[in-house]
């Protein structure tokens, strides 16, 4: 990449680690919010969907939209919609207005991460430049979820609720310093857009299909992943300080990979990466419920991170080859609706599935449909840069 495109990238990954840390910061900070007033974990776990909610039914439109116009315009209205959710909750912070932030800081996040996303697919060049332009931006989303909650939780100690609220409603403004320079693309042209029909029909190509159930597997590992430890923990009668380690690993060794990912770009094919993933996850999954003590844990931890944190940038490389140039918004809404999703539903599929057949059993069950699944992606063909014809 030339210097010109990295500053560019730099200032995209800034962008979005504003507004992504606010979205993460509060969707720590209002759950514990609620059940410090006593709220059931019945609401809270509503509260927490919430987040997700709001990307599921905005994601296709959010991805026609940025299409239509571009990054800054779409940036602009995520920035105010997260501030402005925010406000109310330094206002009145009470349980229905948190989930009404909780909406507009999901909403907005996912508004923003389209366009965003979408943006960075025309500054690479090639195949290579995709999956290195793509590393660069997967690492965004681990500094905030790192960054968010840390600065709500010290904030909440130090000075209450309303601090925290006030700081996070704060950071998406620091967006558009970040993208108000930023050069826009040649917009897509009028005829294209009427021709192109219905978002669904993108699930007309058995290659975008086969791409989308891939994703949807991979992110339901992370759900899994995000839901039972805890529950086997606790099984295992393992702290609470414990339990957050093995996670911890988990995101650190997920945001190592990526670190990793961008000089690794050229040497490693799409196809290979994301089928080696899923193999790899399978296995760890089988084993997780074998290991009795928190080490054992932590490395399998560990392990599933360097797997899951390698797969993004080679998902998103292949969605914008095998994808209408036009259309990539399109294709990024039908994506992040599935990832949201699947954050909405899985949880509770989980914890229903938890009950019959205890937590080992459900990751054995989910770790043998990505292991038959993986073979979707041994059998991908090399993707083929789409015209816009």
């Amino acid at each position: 990449m030339n210097p010109g495109t990295r500053l560019q990238l730099t200032r995209l990954i800034g962008a979005q680690i504003s507004i992504h840390a606010s979205m993460t910061g509060f969707r720590m900070a209002a759950p514990l919010m609620a059940l410090r007033e006593g709220y059931s974990p019945l609401a809270v776990g509503m509260l927490l969907a919430l987040f997700a909610l709001a990307p599921v039914v905005l994601a296709l439109p959010a991805g026609r939209y940025a299409d239509r116009r571009g990054l800054r315009k779409p940036v602009w209205i995520a920035i105010w919609v997260a501030s402005l959710g925010a406000a109310l909750a330094v206002a009145f912070p009470l349980y229905p207005v948190l989930c009404l932030t909780a909406l507009c800081s999901g909403a907005a996040s996912g508004l923003a991460m389209i366009a965003l996303q979408r943006h960075v697919g025309r500054l690479a060049h090639n195949a290579t430049e995709l999956k290195q332009v793509f590393s660069w931006m997967a690492i965004g989303p681990s500094i905030s979820n790192f960054l968010g909650p840390l600065a709500a939780g010290l904030l909440i100690d130090a000075s209450g609720f309303r601090a925290a609220y006030f700081f996070l409603a704060l950071l998406p403004a620091l967006a558009w310093l970040w993208v108000r320079q930023t050069v826009e693309f040649e917009p897509v042209a009028p005829e294209l857009r009427n021709a192109s029909g219905s978002s669904w029909n993108l699930l007309r190509d058995a290659a975008f299909r086969r791409l989308m159930l891939i994703n949807w597997a991979l992110s339901s590992c992370w759900d899994v992943h995000t839901f039972l430890v805890p529950v086997l923990g606790h099984e295992r009668g393992l702290s609470a300080t414990a339990i957050g380690s093995i996670l911890g690993a988990f995101a650190l060794a997920a945001t190592a990979i990526r670190l990793l990912m961008p000089w690794l770009a050229s040497r490693l094919s799409e196809r290979v990466v994301i089928g080696s993933a899923m193999v790899a996850t399978a296995v760890l999954f089988a084993a997780y419920p074998l290991a009795q003590v928190a080490w054992t844990m932590m490395g399998l931890s560990m392990l599933l991170g360097v797997a899951l944190g390698s797969v993004q940038p080679m998902i998103m490389s292949t969605l914008h080859q095998i994808t209408p140039k036009h259309r990539h918004g399109e294709a990024l809404g039908l994506r992040a609706m599935a990832i949201n999703g699947s954050s909405v539903l899985m949880p509770l599929l989980f914890g229903s599935a938890g009950l019959l057949v205890g937590a080992s059993g459900v990751f054995w069950t989910v770790g043998a449909v990505v292991g038959l699944t993986s073979r979707l992606a041994w059998t991908m063909s090399p993707p083929q840069s789409h015209s816009d014809g």
